[in-house]
């Protein structure tokens, strides 16, 4: 495979990963890095470190909707619940120091 082709299809499945991230928002972001270490932040930075090192322009809060698909404090407010103690007590577990 060509690396054309290769980074096409890199790039087609996290558009696919990134939709349907914006439709399960029942699917907490606590509850995300609890079981795979990762969350919507967390893909929202990569996508701001890789602009970076490209040197293209991108902030925090482009960085962010590109993954949310929406303002993040628009989606905090429409979607994101408190955690709960089981919530935090594996995050704490599964990430300490944190």
């Amino acid at each position: 495979m060509d690396s054309t082709t290769r980074t096409e299809l890199e790039a087609a499945a996290f558009r696919r990963l990134v939709e349907h991230l914006r439709t399960r928002t029942d699917v907490q972001n606590i509850d995300l890095m609890n079981l795979a270490g990762f969350c919507r932040n967390c893909l929202s930075n990569w996508l701001k470190d890789a602009a970076d090192a490209q040197g293209a322009p991108m902030t925090k809060d482009e960085s962010r909707e590109a993954i949310y698909g929406m303002p993040y404090e628009e989606w905090k407010a429409k979607y994101q619940r408190e955690a709960s103690a089981e919530q935090r007590e594996a995050f704490k577990k599964a990430h300490p120091g944190h």
